[in-house]
């Protein structure tokens, strides 16, 4: 069976963004434009083909600041910060190299790169093996017998790698009962509230025991009196929690123009050449040790 590597493009950007400009080293080219985070992402795309012996490549971008779940709740991801100035012109410049090195790019506007990953993911997975590279705990939710999850953990090379098997062990739960436990212990980065009070250990307990948020709610009489007390509280909370914390694996997408679309054959020559004519050195550079 062929395999598939897909990639959270922002995910990547960022994250290779804040590593050098933690230090100031923002790498401008001739134009005085930074390249520190384009530069770490081609790094790690080119890294990642390699290690996951990649056929076809996928790279997910989000489109917009806004997405249907901002319908659903107004404060999502509403109090994050605006990016750095540096890192703005890089958004473009990083989808605009993506496109000319080779990888297929997609993103679909009103839902964010990690929808479009969990559609691909769960709509191909009878074709392909699947491994998606994210920051994103919250992908664990997509974990099946033919889809890796593998968490960047440091530099280009370094990740938390599950499957079913270790998430299982590790959790005591299936991988979509994910759903449930951030329903109830919320995400204070993505700004949806859970149920206050309860934590990861809690909302973990609560699925492990009963199933799902339904099934706790069901078997709330069993609960110590405080916890009863707090999911009556903030029941309208959780409720939104349940919808905002679910990967939407229905997004509308041409799957037949994306399997004819996404062959990707590596050409390390190309992909250097391609760097140079952008000034990015430093990535072109790393291409020629892999």
């Amino acid at each position: 069976m062929e395999k598939l590597l897909i990639v959270d493009g922002m995910a990547l950007l960022f994250r290779h963004y804040f590593a050098t400009a933690m230090n100031h080293h923002f790498m401008h080219n001739s134009d005085g434009v930074p390249t520190n985070g384009v530069q770490g992402f081609i790094r790690h795309v080119a890294s990642a083909i390699k290690d996951s012996e990649a056929d076809h490549v996928i790279v997910t971008w989000d489109m917009g600041a806004t997405t249907f779940r901002n319908t659903i709740s107004a404060d999502y991801k509403a109090h994050r910060p605006a990016p750095p100035v540096e890192l703005n012109p890089q958004f473009e410049m990083v989808q605009r190299l993506s496109e000319e090195l080779g990888f297929f790019n997609i993103g679909v506007r009103n839902y964010e790169a990690d929808d479009v990953i969990g559609t691909i993911a769960k709509q191909l997975e009878g074709e392909y093996r699947i491994t998606v590279i994210s920051g994103d705990r919250d992908l664990l939710q997509l974990l099946d017998d033919r889809v890796e999850i593998w968490l960047i953990k440091k530099g280009f090379t370094e990740y938390n790698k599950y499957d079913v098997n270790r998430f299982q062990e590790e959790y005591g739960i299936e991988p979509p009962q994910l759903i449930d436990v951030k329903a109830f212990m919320g995400d204070t980065s993505d700004g949806y509230p859970g149920v206050k009070g309860i934590g990861e250990k809690t909302a973990l307990k609560f699925i492990q025991t009963y199933g799902s948020v339904d099934g706790t709610l069901q078997h709330k009489s069993q609960l110590p009196k405080g916890q009863q007390n707090k999911i009556d509280t903030f029941y309208d909370d959780l409720m939104i929690s349940c919808k905002l914390a679910a990967i939407h694996t229905t997004v509308p997408l041409d799957l037949e123009h994306i399997r004819r679309a996404m062959p990707y054959t590596a050409d390390i020559e190309k992909m250097c050449a391609i760097c140079d004519s952008h000034e990015l050195k430093v990535a072109s550079s790393y291409l020629m040790k892999l």
